[in-house]
């Protein structure tokens, strides 16, 4: 881990964060986090919603700011906690000013904090609210690479904007997948790490016109600041580590993801 510190590069061109957790940061006030994530350039925040519980606190955070969106969804770690009560809230919102997209959703075989016959069941209704209300979708898959696959070629036809798998540290078959379906594909600190040379491999197989740039903040903080809490005024790293990876120029990189979000969440 290093542990080198440098500042926080501002590049010209603004950048879209696509994947955080507001209400879960704590080591400093919102309105400072929003102040630094300003400063280095950054355009829009969208806040993740991932369970009952949270969904009101991220249309909260959403009013926060101009320029903070939310999602409405529940993780599968949550699963076990969705309900129709939770699915009438998710359809009541998901289309709401500020709501971008059905998300965070999926599937998570690693930790299996749900049951998996539950998750599967919850991706797919889910899934659904996307096909329903014509919105695209966050997804979360994580050791579950072929029933992620399985689950998605079922609502191929009636899913008609995509959206992203966030974080991803699946393999290439689901990668290709994905890809050939037209999915974006969501990369963060993990993409900084020494020994995630199987995530920078995805960023190399990966157009740059389907992918995006997100934190996952406060998880999984980029070299060089590991140990620290993550926020979204980390980003420029990611974008760094991306332009480094595809050998690429860094404004290409960041220009380009920023057309990438606004076409995924917000039809530009």
């Amino acid at each position: 881990m290093s542990t080198k510190r440098r500042e926080i590069p501002v590049f010209d061109h603004p950048i879209i964060e696509t994947h955080c957790h507001l209400d879960y940061l704590k080591d400093r006030p919102l309105e400072d986090t929003l102040a630094e994530a300003r400063r280095v350039n950054i355009e829009r925040i969208i806040t993740i919603a991932v369970s009952p519980k949270n969904l009101g606190a991220v249309r909260e955070l959403a009013q926060s700011a101009p320029w903070v969106y939310g999602t409405q969804g529940v993780h599968p770690h949550d699963a076990e906690s969705y309900t129709d009560e939770a699915e009438a809230e998710i359809r009541a919102h998901v289309g709401d000013e500020k709501m971008v997209a059905v998300g965070e959703i999926g599937l998570d075989y690693f930790y299996d904090n749900a049951d998996r016959n539950v998750q599967r069941n919850v991706f797919r209704r889910q899934l659904q609210i996307a096909c329903d209300t014509d919105r695209p979708v966050v997804i979360h898959s994580r050791d579950a690479d072929d029933d992620t696959i399985e689950i998605l070629s079922e609502f191929e036809g009636t899913l008609k904007r995509r959206g992203v798998i966030h974080s991803f540290t699946s393999g290439p078959g689901l990668a290709r997948y994905a890809l050939d379906q037209g999915w974006c594909l969501g990369f963060n600190g993990i993409s900084t790490f020494n020994k995630a040379e199987n995530v920078r491999d995805i960023i190399r197989m990966t157009p740059i016109e389907q992918l995006l740039l997100e934190t996952d903040s406060p998880f999984l903080t980029p070299a060089p600041y590991r140990g620290r809490e993550n926020a979204p005024f980390y980003i420029p790293f990611v974008a760094e580590k991306v332009a480094e990876v595809k050998e690429l120029p860094l404004d290409e990189v960041v220009k380009t993801t920023y057309q990438n979000s606004l076409r995924v969440f917000f039809g530009g």
